[in-house]
């Protein structure tokens, strides 16, 4: 079911109580019921998403589930830079309440769907990366079966495991692949040693364009640059999604399957900045952060932090170079 957030989440610093400037996530961030609320074009919509049933399903280590509120407690205390005409809106946590995964998955769906035929730009904080799929789902039923649709990942898994037994936040990829020809995938991060050669074959017969973590440094961000907006102006429609175990462990210690030889954060800023600014792009969700295993919350926060990266520019923001 759909639940209201409770507002005590969405807390922080107030520095002035009336002029904008001065302003922080928690308070302009508006409470709402997605069933009532009219179109709203330059708007986020928050959609929260407590599952980690698919990674007890990938016998990964559990806790994601409580990273929707963690992730708004964070970005709550983090400062507001757009004028009224741009809003942000919080619809509340999708709760998952038994092991009926794909039934959550459908719900996230129809929510994603209903947020982006009023116009909203979905930013969905999982929760496991089977969130992906109900990220999936909306989209696709949003844009319609004909429209071509491109999924950037950023990921250290390709995420193509079988799924004949059942559905996890391992197979979400070969899922979709599999099911629909007017899709395509490219992953970016991939750990060589953290994928087995079956899922690279099933990556190379799947079509699957990918980019090896050890390619991604800052002297090499211009090809990915140009790759991935190649990719983009090839589809019609695009969303980004992201595994936070893609990231440095050292950085990133709290997700289920830490990466010690992960990206830097600043590349993986740099990657959702390139993807979020192309109108293309309809929506944005960050999975695996786990506040069960982190360490002084430092994956929360970092992952506020490529959240608001991602609403920054959806919303159209000027992102201030450091040196000026």
């Amino acid at each position: 079911m759909l639940n209201k957030v409770n507002e005590h989440v969405w807390a922080g610093r107030t520095d002035h109580t009336e002029n904008r400037t001065s302003f922080r996530y928690h308070q302009v961030v508006e409470l709402v019921n997605l069933e009532v609320i009219c179109q709203s074009p330059n708007t986020c919509a928050i959609i929260g998403f407590e599952s980690e049933e698919g990674v007890r399903r990938n016998k990964g280590q559990l806790g994601a589930a409580k990273a929707p509120d963690a992730l708004r407690s964070e970005l709550a205390k983090l400062p507001w830079k757009f004028p009224e005409n741009k809003r942000l809106v919080d619809v509340g946590n999708i709760q998952y309440m038994d092991t009926n995964l794909e039934k959550a998955q459908q719900q996230l769906g129809d929510t994603i769907a209903n947020a982006l035929e009023k116009k909203m730009t979905p930013i969905i904080l999982g929760g496991g990366h089977e969130t992906a799929y109900g990220h999936y789902l909306g989209v696709r039923k949003s844009i319609g079966k004909e429209a071509s649709l491109g999924i950037i990942n950023i990921d250290a898994h390709f995420d193509l495991r079988s799924y004949d037994e059942q559905p996890s936040s391992g197979t979400m990829f070969k899922q979709i692949l599999e099911h629909d020809n007017m899709s395509s995938y490219f992953v970016v991060g991939i750990q060589r040693y953290g994928n087995t050669k079956e899922l690279f074959d099933t990556a190379d017969r799947l079509g699957v364009k990918y980019e090896y973590e050890e390619n991604m440094h800052i002297g090499n961000m211009d090809k990915l640059t140009s790759d991935l907006e190649q990719f983009i102006n090839q589809h019609d429609y695009v969303f980004l999604t992201l595994c936070t175990d893609v990231l440095n462990s050292a950085f990133a210690p709290g997700v289920s399957a830490p990466s010690p030889f992960g990206l830097d954060p600043s590349i993986v800023r740099s990657i959702i900045r390139t993807v979020t600014t192309h109108k293309k792009t309809l929506s944005f969700d960050i999975s695996e952060v786990n506040p069960v295993l982190d360490e002084n919350n430092r994956t929360v926060k970092l992952g506020a932090y490529l959240t608001n990266e991602a609403i920054t520019t959806f919303l159209g923001g000027v992102i201030h170079d450091a040196s000026s």
